[in-house]
């Protein structure tokens, strides 16, 4: 099922559409968005010159700091009375960033989703439970509206307590699970530990997940524990763009659709700001066109995709970008070797004998870098032959993917923390005071 004409248009009509929104909101943020207005003077680029869509790359890009410089509503393009909701950001690095919507906006928001919902397999038959935290994080609220406006029945049971979430899968029988790749394999753990038999007793036949990175190997271990029936597809977004529902996969499991008739999607050179050719891997950047109250333009999100334009067999011809490599902020830079921790755990979920729970913990002694991978067994044991199996065939292919040698620490089943919200499984301590 498609939800809007929007989604297969041909590309001709799909640029047009993009071009008028482009040029509308250049206008109105240049008029509106003092912020805007100084960087596109020093820039030298004024609304007139934006003509057609290569020109987009004449406007200066905005970033994180953008927004937290002008902190909470400097960049908004509406009075504080237009608004009808703000969310923001965790804030755990200084200033949190400051997001809102219009009514309009709200409506955008929802017509996002349920499109993404929809290419994911959702239909009004499903009771679809929400684990993901309502609160300021945008991501429980947006699947919330968008899988209502399919006509889902909702279980929005948020994040924690998972022995009840359980529960609730199995009284009301869900069909459909919202969580955190990490968050639903933990909701797996204790179905077990509760003796559970999921692929039995549970009814969950589609699970949407985002907020982190999904690897092709996370996605295996999902069908592991979910059951191969269950399809798991992954959707992009991010509350400085509107929050989910800006890109997702459809069943074809080729990529994540973007909504382009309300984003314009371009890959850059994180080091330069040059613009890649089509089917280049680099760091995406996101101009909003159809946002009332915050329209960003050329947003660096420092995910690193590529973009395909080649039809899809699912019927819609939009633009769809490859499932994150990971962030340029996140990629760890050990001994002159760019390393992305998608790459490490690709290598984990690929190695018989450990879980799906790991940690990366980076140090330095004198002027070397230490790489320690922690990783949890599948079950106790003391057999030393057996863990030096394991740590060696760890150790082997993460050289060959890596170039590095890696420290392993093999440690009990259960000993890892665990995250309900967007895993946290880096720990670079080289900066560190005495390390």
């Amino acid at each position: 099922m498609i939800w809007s004409k929007n989604e297969t248009l041909p590309r001709s009509e799909i640029e047009k559409i993009q071009l008028e929104r482009l040029q509308e909101t250049v206008k109105r943020v240049y008029e509106k968005v003092l912020p805007y207005r100084k960087k596109m003077d020093a820039a030298g680029v004024k609304p007139e010159d934006i003509k057609t869509l290569a020109d987009l790359a004449k406007l200066p890009f905005t970033t994180k700091e953008d927004l937290r410089d002008n902190y909470p509503f400097g960049l908004f393009a509406v009075p504080k009375k237009d608004l009808v909701r703000v969310h923001a950001s965790s804030g755990t690095t200084g200033k949190p960033t400051v997001v809102g919507y219009t009514k309009k906006d709200l409506d955008t928001w929802t017509e996002c989703v349920t499109r993404i919902a929809v290419m994911g397999g959702a239909t009004p038959d499903d009771m679809a439970q929400i684990c993901f935290g309502y609160g300021m994080f945008t991501g429980a609220l947006g699947l919330h509206y968008g899988l209502e406006n399919i006509g889902a029945t909702i279980v929005p049971s948020s994040t924690g307590n998972s022995e009840k979430q359980i529960m609730f899968m199995k009284d009301f029988e869900t069909t459909l699970l919202v969580a955190t790749p990490s968050y639903a394999l933990r909701l797996a753990e204790v179905a077990k530990e509760m003796g559970v038999d999921i692929k039995k007793e549970l009814k969950v036949r589609i699970a949407l997940v985002g907020s982190e990175l999904l690897t092709e190997a996370m996605r295996e271990e999902m069908h592991k524990v979910w059951g191969d029936d269950c399809l798991v597809t992954s959707n992009y977004g991010m509350s400085e763009l509107m929050g989910p529902g800006v890109s997702g996969e459809c069943e074809q499991l080729n990529g994540m659709h973007i909504n382009e008739d309300f984003f314009i999607p371009e890959i850059i050179d994180s080091k330069t700001g040059e613009v890649l050719p089509a089917g280049s891997k680099g760091e995406l950047v996101v101009t909003c066109i159809y946002k009332e109250a915050l329209p960003l333009i050329r947003y660096r999100t420092k995910d690193v995709t590529r973009l395909m334009y080649e039809p899809c067999k699912c019927g819609r011809t939009t633009c769809r970008m490859e499932n994150l490599d990971g962030r340029t902020d996140d990629m760890l830079k050990i001994r002159g070797v760019n390393v992305f921790p998608g790459q490490i755990e690709e290598v984990l979920l690929h190695t018989d004998g450990i879980g799906p729970h790991y940690e990366i913990v980076v140090t330095r002694e004198g002027h070397s870098d230490k790489l320690e991978i922690r990783v949890e067994l599948l079950k106790a044991t003391d057999d030393y032959k057996e863990l030096k199996a394991i740590e060696n065939a760890i150790k082997a292919k993460l050289r060959v993917v890596l170039g590095l040698d890696a420290k392993i620490s093999l440690v009990s089943p259960n000993t890892i923390q665990r995250f309900e919200g967007k895993a946290k499984r880096i720990k670079d301590l080289r900066n560190k005071e005495g390390v």
